[in-house]
């Protein structure tokens, strides 16, 4: 969905915060529906993408510049996600990732988007405790982390944990289907909610939601049991090998991009060669240092 078809607010327009706004400049992206373009996006402008049948895109960011291009491209949301663990920090998932690695992060596309909706991933270890552990692992990546809204995985089993970071005031998007984090549990990267398992899945979704969670996104989940959840829930959805039935899409930057090597999961399409395109520039750099064609005389003082 183009950033300026979010649809209208049925709510009294957003004002400016009484207390000042700091120094980032608000973000307008031009209109071509004749709608005004809303300043930021928030949680319902999701509901109301929902409600009206609409949709959003969703990219994960892991710092400044992708922050800025996904923002100024019209990507609605923006996901600080622990996938940071195995596409920034090297690890082979995202088991390893920290709260302490993901909170610069967080701050660094929290500062430089200035429209999207940033959503961060609480990390393995940083919410299954205890309620008040969620709660607290929460509170600091809004207040130190900047974000939005936070993710975290799970069955209706953290429908009490949900609740209480709601309560507190954190907005919680909530992952069910392939959970990453259970990958162990799980049996590997297996696809959720086949057959019998379906309404499992349901009544997860239906659970999360009426605990607080303003979303609930489904992962390598079959596409009829993805449309079956959906229609269970009141709430939007987001897919990622779910299908299209859901209000959002997510992928990883670096899949959707093609930055990353090797071979990808069934849901990704990729819009561009990165990989190659950096590689070349590499290659092309390397080549022209080594012969001594660069610096050339309009590079030098």
């Amino acid at each position: 969905m183009a950033p300026s078809n979010l649809p209208e607010s049925t709510t009294p327009a957003e004002v400016s915060a009484p207390y000042g706004t700091g120094p980032a400049a608000t973000a307008q992206t031009p209109s071509t529906s004749g709608r005004k373009p809303i300043s930021r996006v928030r949680i319902h402008h999701l509901q109301q993408a929902k409600d009206n049948g609409e949709h959003f895109a969703m990219l994960t960011a892991y710092e400044q510049y992708t922050a800025e291009i996904f923002d100024q491209a019209g990507i609605e949301v923006l996901l600080v996600g622990d996938s940071a663990s195995n596409n920034v920090f090297g690890n082979e998932t995202s088991l390893p990732v920290t709260v302490d690695e993901l909170l610069p992060l967080c701050r660094a596309v929290s500062r430089s988007a200035k429209r999207a909706l940033i959503v961060a991933d609480l990390p393995f270890g940083s919410y299954e405790v205890s309620a008040e552990q969620a709660v607290a692992t929460g509170v600091r990546f809004l207040k130190e982390g900047l974000a939005h809204a936070v993710k975290i995985e799970g069955t209706a089993y953290y429908a009490n944990t949900v609740k209480a970071m709601v309560q507190a005031g954190i907005p919680v998007m909530a992952h069910i289907g392939f959970t990453p984090q259970s990958e162990h549990s799980l049996g590997g990267y297996r696809v959720q909610g086949r057959g019998d398992d379906a309404q499992r899945l349901v009544d997860d979704a239906v659970a999360l939601q009426d605990a607080g969670a303003f979303s609930v996104l489904m992962e390598m989940v079959p596409t009829e049991t993805a449309a079956v959840v959906d229609a269970a829930l009141r709430v939007p959805t987001v897919g990622i090998g779910a299908g299209k039935s859901t209000t959002g899409q997510v992928l990883v930057w670096q899949d959707m991009a093609g930055l990353r090597g090797g071979k990808m999961a069934k849901f990704v399409k990729q819009y561009a060669d990165l990989r190659t395109t950096l590689s070349d520039a590499a290659a092309a750099y390397g080549e022209d240092v080594r012969s001594g064609h660069f610096p050339g005389p309009e590079h030098s003082f």
